[in-house]
């Protein structure tokens, strides 16, 4: 009996111990101003906290040992100059804007915001780890409701769901779905209220799924930095949001008409015949997409040929000529994805414009269309091999693009990238594509206002 209960000590000690050395109280040590930013050294990190506006703030917390990483793949927004005022007490910090105020507590260690005197949201345990995830956790209030992250069917109010941030298509959903192509780590509040994640790598947004009044973020790794954006409107908490992370460019007028699109015009013939058929209905047209047998007569087997078809596609320029006639516009799917099967697949792996294993070696697997291995759109020469195909066609004629795939579809966690591990690009991946073909056209169309239709996005 004895001996038991010295075994089940043991444990009791040791198990408590993991647990308490992820949750150590966090001790309040000192501040610093510096550059804009507000500095506060605590015994295991630092949180930096700097105002956007006086309706953003953005708060990082820097675990002893890491370095600040100051680079976002959200944020367009530079700070602006306001009035800032800090003031030291003896039991706490304020840092007043003209809008939002934090106030630091020294002891208990505790982060809340204030904006118009009433508090929105406040740290609950901030930072902490375990074996699994990184983990910012908040205080939620009993009433409110939680919306936000990304495309899913789960009805407006999603408080009490865990939302994997992971972006994947999930074909045939009906009246529920918990993931969708377009994951966002931001959660709005009905206090009129919004925290962006600003952080890439893959993990969960928790919205008090165990019904104990918080809010979790989650991530495998990367950076403890999110924004607290307030609004006095609905209007104005999504311009805020929209002024931090960008506004989209007025796409081209064409882009708001009609549109033929199906899967999928398998011939040249096909496609003007539809077109056609269309005008001579007297039915507006202003574009037609083109699916995956423009470069192959099947489904499987053919992506990454990045080519027309000869001979289902005889004259590709003469046929968007014709249809520019009409004024109708040419769209082509593009995914980036080379089969081994396909006619790029000796130019791409030469070139090393592949995401590899850790030997270095293309990663190659399985999936729907095909064995495959995946562009690593974060190689520059591979940014300039892909545009350089977009740029061709876009000379030949075509109007606008289609990327499908991009979540991307299949995406396993061993595969490397230039920048990081797939799961640590995973998310942005379709927005890093987009970004390169945008870019693209400001520097060798700038006349032209792209279209670029994405599956999946950040």
């Amino acid at each position: 009996m004895k001996k038991r209960f010295s075994i089940l000590t043991i444990f009791l000690l040791v198990f408590c111990s993991s647990i308490f050395a992820q949750t150590i109280q966090r001790e309040y040590i000192g501040i610093k101003k510096r550059n804009g930013l507000l500095e506060i050294e605590t015994s295991d990190g630092k949180y930096l906290i700097k105002p956007y506006n006086e309706k953003i703030i953005e708060t990082s917390f820097i675990p002893d040992g890491e370095m600040y990483n100051s680079s976002s793949h959200a944020v367009v927004f530079n700070p602006k100059n306001i009035n800032t005022a800090v003031t030291e007490f003896a039991d706490s910090v304020i840092l007043k804007t003209p809008g939002i105020k934090v106030i630091i507590a020294k002891e208990p260690f505790d982060i809340s915001y204030y904006y118009g005197n009433k508090m929105i949201i406040s740290e609950k345990r901030g930072y902490s780890k375990n074996d699994d995830f990184e983990i910012l956790s908040f205080d939620l209030t009993e009433d409110e409701m939680l919306f936000g992250g990304g495309a899913r069917v789960l009805g407006m109010n999603r408080r009490g769901n865990r939302l994997r941030l992971y972006n994947r298509a999930h074909y045939g959903y009906t009246t529920h779905s918990e993931l969708m192509n377009f994951t966002m780590p931001i959660v709005v509040s009905s206090k009129m209220y919004s925290i962006h994640f600003d952080n890439a790598p893959i993990g969960f947004l928790d919205l008090d799924s165990k019904n104990d009044n918080t809010l979790s973020y989650e991530t495998i790794s990367g950076r403890k930095t999110y924004q607290v954006i307030v609004g006095d409107t609905w209007e104005d908490l999504v311009d805020q949001f929209t002024n931090l992370t960008g506004k989209q460019p007025l796409p081209p007028r064409w882009a708001f008409g009609n549109f033929s699109s199906r899967f999928g015009y398998h011939s040249e013939k096909e496609t003007r015949e539809t077109v056609n058929k269309f005008l001579e209905d007297s039915i507006p047209l202003d574009a037609v997409i083109i699916d995956i047998y423009w470069f192959g007569a099947d489904i499987k087997g053919h992506m990454g040929n990045l080519e027309f078809l000869k001979d289902s596609f005889p004259s590709p320029k003469k046929m968007m000529d014709d249809f520019k006639k009409m004024g109708v516009k040419t769209i082509l799917v593009t995914e980036p994805f080379i089969l081994t099967t396909s006619k790029r697949w000796d130019e791409v792996v030469e070139k090393k414009l592949l995401a590899t294993d850790l030997d270095g070696n293309p990663f190659t697997y399985d999936f729907y269309f095909g064995n495959t291995g995946l562009l690593d759109i974060y190689k520059p020469e591979v940014s300039d091999w892909f545009w350089n195909i977009y740029k061709d066609y876009t000379q030949m004629g075509i109007g606008g693009w289609w990327g499908d795939l991009g979540e991307p579809e299949v995406h396993p966690s061993e595969a490397q990238h230039a920048i990081g591990s797939a799961d640590e690009v995973h998310n942005i991946y379709g927005h890093d594509w987009t970004r390169l073909i945008f870019e693209g056209y400001q520097r060798d169309f700038p006349e032209k206002r792209p279209f670029i239709l994405m599956r999946a996005g950040y």
